[in-house]
């Protein structure tokens, strides 16, 4: 999407499931391995069945836990990726800028990729149009 982004191979992957369904099953087999008796009592330990910073830090020391939170994270991040791509081809914007910093800081990325369109769909409405 950053290197290639009009590619053939590019546009296939970005259609494709496979990324996700490849994410999602490893998520879901360190979500498996990390899991605790007590990890629910962690993830909503306050009276109001809301998670605690200090309950979610305490499960967060475990390997495990932390390798299927950064999976989550790469899921989402890629994902937000591939919408910002699909909406920069859709409407003929440079998104390498947008897709690099949603793959690395996802809502960064998505508040770029927004401004990036605003001002670009500013400058062309300002621009005169010659034939």
């Amino acid at each position: 999407m950053v290197a290639a982004p009009k590619a053939e191979l590019t546009r296939k992957l970005m259609e494709s499931a496979i990324p996700y369904v490849v994410l999602g099953l490893l998520y879901a087999y360190l979500l498996y391995l990390s899991w605790t008796p007590d990890t629910i009592g962690l993830m909503f330990a306050s009276k109001y069945w809301l998670p605690e910073l200090s309950g979610i830090a305490k499960m967060f020391s475990s390997e495990m836990t932390l390798a299927s939170a950064w999976i989550h994270l790469l899921a989402v991040d890629l994902f937000a990726a591939r919408q910002v791509y699909h909406d920069g081809l859709q409407n003929g914007i440079e998104t390498r800028h947008s897709v690099s910093l949603c793959l690395l800081f996802c809502p960064i990325g998505i508040v770029i990729h927004l401004l990036t369109k605003a001002v670009l769909s500013s400058a062309e409405k300002t621009v005169p149009r010659t034939h």
